[in-house]
């Protein structure tokens, strides 16, 4: 199984556009890799995306990645054996609050 994660471009790789250098903290390390954003188009330094095995796959905004940001530490911290199901999800506890207070 793959995940894609959320890498913010910090450069573009030539004047195409069609690679980029994109990048994401993962605790005291840094990740950098060279993305193709073939599927998504040439995008400016700073945007944020969603990548997988080298490719760019959408444009994430600040919503989306802050959804995502918090599965992928749900992950981590049930691998850890420290899953606390207060502390991640709230968007689907509140969807799930809000459909029993319409009944």
């Amino acid at each position: 199984m793959c995940l894609s994660i959320p890498m913010q471009i910090v450069a573009l790789e030539n004047e195409s556009g069609e690679f980029a250098i994109v990048e994401r903290r993962e605790g005291e390390s840094l990740r950098r890799e060279r993305v193709n954003l073939m599927l998504i188009g040439r995008q400016p330094p700073g945007t944020w995306i969603l990548a997988s095995l080298g490719l760019a796959r959408e444009v994430l905004d600040d919503r989306e990645r802050a959804l995502i940001e918090d599965a992928l530490a749900a992950l981590a911290a049930s691998l850890a054996g420290r899953y606390d199901s207060s502390q991640h999800f709230t968007d689907l506890r509140d969807t799930l609050n809000d459909l029993n207070d319409r009944q």
